[in-house]
């Protein structure tokens, strides 16, 4: 049972020296520092440098022993004023 959790984002060492974004991993944590879940984001080069903020992805979040737990899927959706009703959604 948890009652909160830690994300801490694993930063690639490439991602460091180059300065390049690549597809981000997290150590999901209990209060106690244990590493209870790892999250992984999915999606391509194209996405994380031209729409960044607005990118579409899939982060699967998978238990110590490697069994998919969670999905979250967000499409790309366009944030704008011309298009309100196109706002982001998981």
């Amino acid at each position: 049972q948890l009652d909160q959790i830690i994300i801490h984002q694993q930063v690639e060492l490439l991602e460091a020296i180059l300065g390049t974004e690549t597809s981000s991993k997290y150590e999901i944590k209990n209060h106690l520092g244990q590493r209870v879940y790892f999250a992984v984001e999915e999606n391509g080069c194209f996405d994380r440098k031209l729409c960044s903020p607005i990118r579409s992805f899939t982060i699967r979040i998978s238990d110590n022993a490697g069994r998919e737990v969670i999905r979250v899927i967000r499409p790309l959706r366009c944030n704008s004023c011309c298009f309100p009703c196109f706002l982001q959604e998981v």
